[in-house]
């Protein structure tokens, strides 16, 4: 590599533009040669503020630890409990979020099932209805009611243990979604009542209401059509947190869920997913004033979803005052998506191992996010249901091991005094302190 001219004169290192950085470039490229905007699957890829900046302060002189394999730390919760007859009691405060058979293959679906009841938890239907499959193998599953009602039926509805009206979610706020024409199969056309092979796009909003005076009108019609057995959840993305959050409350529901930006979508825009909403961090805490403000907190739970991964994810999102957490993109990983043995295969489509997230198209290697008959053929649900529910029970098994360390015998007791943040941030979204001083910022 030449460091003069011929003058002599060294020359000056090129510099790349951190706004026009070589992905920006990229994709301007991409959309002046297509006219179209880029669809992609998966959450945010931008770095924002997280869990990892929060730390936990464990147990010394003025706080005391608990043994770790010889004093209990309890981790199940009730959902449920505010007018429901029949509450969902789980053994982990960790559930899987709603992914549609669509989206994902029939025996994901069924993968999901396995593993949540192998380890004592509930799993969520997601767009386009119930499969037999995921009711077959799924002892508490939640039935999510969509504004663009694919495959809805009152029948599937009384086969639920709890329905969970979704207005928002975290990868699209506002938006709806999409479920492109390969994926619509004759399965898949019939459950959805669509024409099959053409793409279709869900309704943003639902199409009998226009404000949560209307969302009251729909959760007491659903309590009727259940005879008020079940509880009745209500999906928020991280937009307006306390806003909504208390409007869920006041139209009666029973638990919120509440979903941050690097939660994931089987298909959306790319400038959506990464220009829409609020990081999961930000939104826990205005939803928790919310329940707060209201004398409902832990009467009304509080679900949170939105790149969780971890049992330290866990811990500190029960620590800042949720009741529950939801995976959706760790249990897809969990079962195998995204897997380097399949390292040949992302590259003939033109990517990687770890960075795939075009679930729309319907080639997926490992038969996850497709419906292609050769490619989910690959796939073993049995094997699939084993690997989530290890991975679930490696999770809670850290989530215990930080709350005892921390000096609590149940999850639920963890609080935000446990924590510090390592950015100025995560200090203010989290409403801790600032490690090493006594500053949350904008308190007081």
């Amino acid at each position: 590599m030449k460091t003069h001219n011929k003058s002599g004169i060294p020359y000056t290192l090129p510099r790349q533009s951190a706004t026009f950085t070589n992905e920006v470039n990229s994709e301007i490229r991409r959309a002046a040669a297509t006219g179209i905007y880029d669809i992609r699957g998966g959450g945010a890829k931008r770095r924002v503020p997280n869990f990892d900046d929060l730390l936990f302060l464990g147990a010394s002189i003025s706080r005391y630890p608990l043994e770790g394999y010889r004093e209990k730390c309890e981790t199940n919760v009730t959902l449920g409990t505010r007018f429901a007859k029949k509450p969902i009691e789980i053994d982990i405060p960790i559930t899987i979020a709603g992914m549609s058979f669509g989206a994902l293959s029939g025996p994901a679906k069924e993968a999901l099932g396995r593993g949540a009841d192998a380890a004592g938890t509930s799993t969520t239907t997601g767009d386009g209805g119930m499969t037999p499959e995921e009711r077959g193998h799924s002892s508490k599953l939640v039935y999510q009611y969509l504004p663009s009602r694919y495959g809805m039926n009152p029948d599937d509805l009384r086969k639920a243990d709890a329905i969970e009206i979704v207005v928002g979610q975290g990868a699209k706020p506002g938006g709806g979604g999409m479920l492109l024409g390969q994926k619509i199969s004759d399965r898949v056309a019939e459950m959805r009542n669509l024409p099959k092979g053409i793409d279709q796009r869900s309704a943003c909003r639902h199409p009998d209401w226009t404000g949560p005076d209307d969302l009251e009108i729909k959760i007491l019609e659903l309590r009727e059509i259940t005879n008020w057995q079940v509880p009745i959840y209500v999906k928020v993305a991280g937009a307006r947190p306390y806003y909504d959050t208390t409007l869920a409350v006041k139209s009666g529901a029973d638990v919120v869920v509440l979903d941050g930006m690097q939660g994931g979508t089987a298909a959306t825009q790319d400038v959506f997913i990464e220009h829409v909403g609020q990081p999961t961090l930000a939104i826990v805490r205005p939803a928790v004033q919310a329940l707060q403000d209201l004398g409902m907190h832990r009467k009304v739970q509080l679900v949170l979803s939105g790149g969780i991964r971890s049992g330290a994810d866990v811990a500190k999102a029960m620590a800042l005052g949720a009741d529950a957490v939801a995976i959706g993109t760790a249990a897809l990983i969990a079962l195998g998506d995204n897997d380097p043995r399949f390292e040949a295969e992302y590259n003939k489509l033109g990517t990687t191992a770890g960075a795939y997230d075009d679930w729309h198209e319907g080639q997926d290697p490992a038969g996850i996010t497709t419906q292609d008959p050769e490619l989910m053929a690959r796939f073993d649900p049995v094997e699939g249901g084993r690997r989530l529910k290890n991975y679930l029970k490696v999770m809670t098994l850290e989530a215990q091991t930080i709350a005892r360390a921390c000096g609590k015998n149940h999850l639920h007791n963890l609080e935000p005094e446990d924590l510090v943040a390592l950015t100025v941030e995560s200090a203010a979204m989290a409403g801790v302190p600032l490690s090493g001083t006594s500053w949350i910022p904008g308190a007081g």
